[in-house]
């Protein structure tokens, strides 16, 4: 607990707040192509608008697809060359997410995460602990989704295997985890919680990648085959 809390003090600190989620960072995104119903929001605006060819994307920027929508992206790193992406239909893609991170960065994003999913939060620069009760009672109800807010959810998870299957791991794994935490019902599908330990593995986060798949093994409902899937997958990254 100690150590959580020290990494944790890292992440509130002044070069963090300043560095790692400055929405300026990071070069123009190029949309290629646009086909069907395609959407952007700017920052924290709620109102999505219409996108078009050559329209240029922020970090701070979302894109959303709809039922018939496609799109084609082109993103420019640090390095020279061009990365091509396409997003399918039912999507949701924060930009900020398109684009590698650091091993230290993925592991403060990765820590401060798991504080989110474990109720404590942040409040005036100090840690809100939950009470015992909540701690070691019975876990809060969390009132019933909307139909709109499992959508929401879903077009976020397909987003993040977007970001999977283009190689961005490190993304793929915290918006998993996040969209899993704001959407609990979403857990209950094997696909979207295996998600989260594939991508780990991928980023080369092998511990954490096993205690991913370990937790999975260990739920109840978990049938024989995803099991054996999951054991496959623990055996392969202990003999590493």
């Amino acid at each position: 607990m100690k150590r959580l809390l020290s990494i944790v003090g890292l992440l509130i600190g002044p070069s963090f707040a300043t560095g790692l989620d400055d929405p300026t960072r990071g070069e123009g995104i190029t949309v290629q192509k646009v086909q069907g119903e395609v959407s952007v929001r700017h920052g924290v605006a709620e109102e999505w608008t219409s996108v078009r060819q050559g329209d240029i994307l922020r970090p701070d920027d979302t894109m959303k697809t709809g039922k018939k929508g496609r799109a084609v992206i082109i993103t420019r790193g640090q390095g020279p060359a061009a990365k091509t992406i396409l997003l399918p239909s039912e999507v949701i893609v924060d930009m900020s997410d398109v684009r590698e991170l650091s091993q230290e960065e993925l592991m403060l994003k990765l820590t401060m995460e798991k504080v989110r999913s474990s109720g404590y939060e942040w409040k005036n620069n100090e840690m809100n602990i939950p009470n015992a009760t909540v701690m070691h009672g019975d876990p809060p109800v969390s009132p019933a989704l909307t139909e709109n807010q499992v959508e929401v959810g879903t077009f976020e998870l397909n987003g993040a295997r977007v970001l999977y299957d283009n190689g961005f791991y490190s993304t793929c794994a915290l918006r998993t985890m996040g969209v899993l935490r704001r959407y609990p019902s979403l857990k209950q599908e094997f696909k979207n919680c295996v998600l989260v330990a594939e991508s780990l593995e991928k980023a080369n986060l092998r511990s954490e990648a096993l205690n991913e798949y370990n937790s999975l093994a260990a739920l109840e409902g978990v049938t024989p085959a995803q099991k054996g899937l999951l054991k496959e997958k623990i055996d392969r990254l202990r003999n590493r």
